[in-house]
């Protein structure tokens, strides 16, 4: 039987192992969450307009900043995300977003930190600032059907729009996308809580290694 200190060893060797195929995937992952923001952030596609309200009304939709009608050429885009137009009341939900990539990009960017400080310490402060992301994005998923009360959305989707009421539109697929980014964040955030804790604590009490061997590992 192995004596304690080479199991301790062996453990140490497969977690690190491990930790690192992980901590790659979630780098990958984090980035990819990125992307995933500039998209929502960006896109006119959070609610879709058929042109079927009555009275009717043209076909397009719009985001958090731009709204775009169809013709029979190009789409006729309008709007400034450094001006938050033209649909006013949806400036609160675009804040939010835009925090949630500002976080997101803070923690890609604290992956340097290695250098410096512990990968224990780095994953637990890249979590705390995906959890941070995750609450702004669910915020700003919440706040935008607020602002739907406004005459731009009301002529695109009808007089019965209003408040958490698309009237004539219908949800669109960038505003699902802002959704599944929330859980993204959160599930992330987890997973660098778990890669920033101590896993020798599931070692029995015979075979954990000293105090200095984990203090290098983590």
């Amino acid at each position: 039987m192995l004596a304690a200190q080479e199991v301790a060893q062996l453990y140490q060797t497969d977690f690190v192992r491990n930790a690192r195929a992980l901590g790659a995937l979630w780098a990958v992952c984090t980035l990819c969450f990125a992307v995933l923001e500039v998209v929502v952030l960006i896109e006119p596609s959070w609610v879709r307009a058929a042109g079927q309200a009555r009275p009717p009304a043209p076909a397009g939709g719009f985001g958090l900043f731009e709204v775009c009608l169809e013709t029979d050429g190009p789409p006729e885009c309008r709007g400034s995300l450094a001006t938050l137009s033209p649909v006013p009341s949806f400036q609160t939900a675009a804040v939010f977003v835009c925090m949630a990539l500002a976080l997101v990009l803070a923690s890609l960017g604290g992956l340097g930190l290695y250098r410096f400080f512990s990968p224990a310490t780095v994953y637990k402060v890249c979590a705390w600032l995906q959890l941070s992301a995750a609450s702004c994005q669910a915020l700003g998923c919440l706040t935008f059907p607020a602002g739907w009360e406004t005459a731009e959305v009301r002529r695109l989707c009808g007089p019965q729009a209003g408040s958490y009421a698309l009237g004539a539109c219908s949800i669109h697929w960038a505003f699902v996308l802002a959704i599944l980014g929330a859980m993204d964040a959160l599930v992330l955030c987890g997973l660098a809580f778990v890669l920033g804790n101590r896993q020798d604590t599931l070692l029995p009490e015979g075979f954990r290694p000293p105090q200095k061997a984990v203090s290098n590992v983590i």
